[in-house]
This record gives C-alpha cells, sequence and structure tokens, in this order.
C-alpha cells in the first residue's frame, strides 16, 4: 500500500460519504475545465482560418466571458432549489452546447456558442467549489479546493493535450471541439450517484432561504472578494489567452509544442496546490495567499521576456508560487457566505473574475497590436496582483479550523 506524504493528505479522515462526493465533484471538475479551456486553447488557431487579428481574439475573448450573465440565475437557482439538480443539468448541457464549435462557419458562430457553453461550465465550476465546501470537515476544506484544482488540470490538460490535432490541418481545430462530448459520461456519473448537499438539506427541512443582500455585503467580504478577483484575473486571463499566441509568434512553436510547454510549466503548479491546500488548513490562509499572488505574477511575466530553457524556467516557478496561494484564497470564496447566498454570492464573485478578465484581455489586445512587446504587457499588468495581495493583507480576515456557521451563520 503506497503511503503519502503528510502533506499529500487531508488533516481530517473523509467519511464514505464524503469521499464518493468529493471523487464525483472532481470528475466534474474535469469537464468544467475541460469546457472552460477549450475556446482559451483554439482560439489562436480558430483565428487563422477565419483572419482574425490579435485584437479580434481579445475581443472574441471578452465577449465569450460576457456570457457569465448566464451564470447568476442558474446560482440563484441552485441555492433555491438545491445543488445537484442544477450540477446534473450543466454537466448534460455544458458538453453538448459547446460542443457546437466544430461546426462553426464563421468567427461569429463560434464565439457565440461558446458563450453559452463556457458560462454553463463557469455554473458547474461555482456549483462544485459549493458542494465540495459544504461536505467537507472544517480542517480539509482548503485542502480539497487544491486537490479539486488538480483534477480540473486534468481536464483542462485533455483540451492542451488535444491541441496536436489542430497542426493536421488549417480546419483540423474544431475536433477538438468534438472531443467535448466525452465529458457526458461524467454527467451520467452525476445523475446516477451525487446526491444533495447536506448543508443545504438541512436549510430546507428549516424551511429558511436567507438572501444575500448585495448592497450590503458589497460593503464587507464580497466587495473585498470581488476586488481581489478582479486585479488578479486582468493577469491571468491575459496570460492564459495570449500564451499561445506568444509561443506560436515569437518563439515559433508548433502546437505539439505549445501543448508541452503548457504540461510542463504547469505540472509544478499541481503539486504546489496540494502543498498549498495543507499549509492553509494546518497554518492559515490569509498570509500564505497574500505573500505568494506577486511574487508568482512577477515571475510568470519574466517568462514572456525571456526564451529557451529560461522561459521554461520562470513559468515553472511563477506557476509554483501560484499554485501553492491558489487554494488559500478560493477557499475564501464559499467560506465567507451562508449556505442560502453561498452560490449567488459565487456567482457574483466569478463575475467579477470575468470582467477583470474582459479589462486585461480588452487592453492588451490593443497595445499589442500596437507593437508593444508581450513582456512589457505582462510586467505592466503585475501591477494587479501587487495590489489584490494588499487587499488580502489587510482585509481578509482568518478561516482555519472554524466550522462554517462560526465564519458565516445560517440566520
Amino acid at each position: 500500500m503506497i503511503r503519502l506524504p503528510r502533506w499529500a493528505k487531508p488533516s481530517d479522515n473523509l467519511t464514505p460519504r464524503q469521499r464518493r462526493i468529493l471523487i464525483l465533484v472532481g470528475l466534474a471538475s474535469m469537464s468544467a475545465a475541460f469546457i472552460n479551456t477549450l475556446f482559451t486553447q483554439t482560439v489562436a488557431f480558430a483565428a487563422e482560418e477565419f483572419h482574425i487579428s490579435q485584437s479580434g481574439q481579445g475581443i472574441g475573448a471578452s465577449v465569450v466571458r460576457l456570457g457569465i450573465v448566464i451564470c447568476l440565475p442558474l446560482v440563484a437557482l441552485a441555492d433555491r432549489y438545491g445543488r445537484r439538480p442544477v450540477m446534473i443539468a450543466m454537466a448534460w448541457a455544458a458538453p453538448l452546447v459547446s460542443a457546437l464549435g466544430a461546426i462553426a462557419p464563421s468567427y461569429v458562430f463560434l464565439v457565440a456558442t461558446q458563450t453559452v457553453g463556457r458560462p454553463l461550465g463557469l455554473t458547474l465550476d461555482i456549483l462544485i467549489a459549493v458542494v465540495a465546501l459544504e461536505e467537507m470537515p472544517r480542517n480539509t476544506r482548503a485542502y480539497a479546493t487544491g486537490l479539486l484544482a488538480v483534477v480540473s488540470g486534468i481536464g483542462g490538460g485533455v483540451a492542451v493535450g488535444s491541441l496536436p490535432l489542430a497542426d493536421m490541418g488549417p480546419t483540423s481545430w474544431r475536433l477538438i471541439y468534438v472531443v467535448a462530448l466525452v465529458w457526458v459520461l461524467v454527467a451520467i456519473a452525476l445523475t446516477k450517484w451525487l446526491p444533495e448537499s447536506g448543508r443545504f438539506t438541512k436549510l430546507r427541512a428549516n424551511n429558511t432561504h436567507p438572501r444575500l443582500k448585495i448592497a450590503t455585503a458589497l460593503r464587507g467580504h464580497l466587495g473585498h472578494i470581488c476586488s481581489v478577483v478582479f486585479l488578479t484575473n486582468m493577469y491571468i486571463a491575459t496570460a492564459s489567452i495570449f500564451q499561445n499566441r506568444f509561443l506560436k509568434d515569437d518563439r515559433g512553436y508548433s502546437a505539439a509544442l505549445v501543448a508541452l510547454f503548457t504540461v510542463a510549466t504547469s505540472a509544478p503548479a499541481s503539486v504546489g496546490l496540494i502543498i498549498g491546500g495543507h499549509i492553509a488548513d494546518e497554518r492559515g490562509r490569509r498570509i500564505l495567499g497574500a505573500t505568494l499572488v506577486p511574487i508568482g505574477a512577477f515571475l510568470l511575466a519574466l517568462s514572456f521576456t525571456a526564451s529557451g530553457a529560461a522561459m521554461w524556467a520562470f513559468a515553472m516557478v511563477g506557476g509554483l508560487a501560484f499554485g501553492i496561494s491558489y487554494p488559500a484564497l478560493a477557499v475564501y470564496r464559499g467560506e465567507l457566505f451562508a449556505t442560502g447566498s453561498r452560490g449567488m454570492a459565487g456567482g457574483i464573485i466569478m463575475t467579477s473574475a470575468l470582467f477583470g478578465g474582459i479589462v486585461g484581455l480588452l487592453g492588451a489586445g490593443m497595445v499589442l497590436d500596437s507593437g508593444l512587446s508581450y513582456g512589457t504587457v505582462m510586467m505592466s499588468l503585475v501591477a494587479g496582483p501587487v495590489i489584490a495581495s494588499i487587499i488580502v493583507w489587510f482585509r481578509y480576515p482568518e478561516t482555519a479550523h472554524l466550522e462554517l456557521e462560526d465564519i458565516s451563520p445560517d440566520a
């Protein structure tokens, strides 16, 4: 029997129900990650067929992100009627709608299908985080958040690993959208075996449905979290969208080499997610997240200024720093809100993150088309994560070792 190191194990022992739910939401996170990565990874190749400029790619990616508004009524339904029915519906709809990109006759059609399909995947992603937080014991929430991020990386990795299909011909990028249909198998598994969240069942039994008062919440934790995810995603979304174009155009990488770079430089981040989750549960979230986010951003920006081994090294170490910081900050998105409003809060936070990405993408696309280098653009955007870390340091509470009801009572 393989003995895992201490940092790779949860601090609490999980019950059979908790293990089953963690496995199921892990499978769902793979599906959601594939759908959410699909357009990002293929837009550079689709743009060649449809003759779209870099600013056009940025606009298309921004429009796809605007589809986040679809999430808000869906997560509101999950707060009212339950996580399970909405998750199952999203698990079916997201891959089916996204796969329509394979038959896109134009760039506009492609963007339109992903403007619907991607938010369905994002809704699934939001509810995955909600169910994991509501079902995991108090000293395992950050660990579970990191573990789910690792597993979701496999789903994103499937999208990245499918990139060599784009080298087969000018239109073969469409085959990657066909791959989306494999995630229907996850929808079948959720339909059969996913139970309703225990905390939501208890809330419904008490016949209480507290609502998130947005005007009040924006003066408190919701406003802080939205500001942080807006600023960090200005950077992260821009880096993720334009990395493939940078590697193709500035470094002359093929689709296969782009895929290899993405997988290789993401591997350390996967280890960091587990380590970071364990540290966040044992030692606390706030200082860990506030310290490593700007360090990761700076190192990753350096990879856009370097070439050869240095480029790979900066990307790997930057990804590791981001990986360690992620569970510490991501777990706040659900911990600071009551059960009856946790889904809606997650939707608002995700919306803020997506709008941050839109601002970054539009701005970066325009200045890149004007001739500014990728390195200069990415170094400028590091200011976002730096400001975000200051907000975390001074405004976020410490939530490690507390029950959700102690952090945000269902009242």
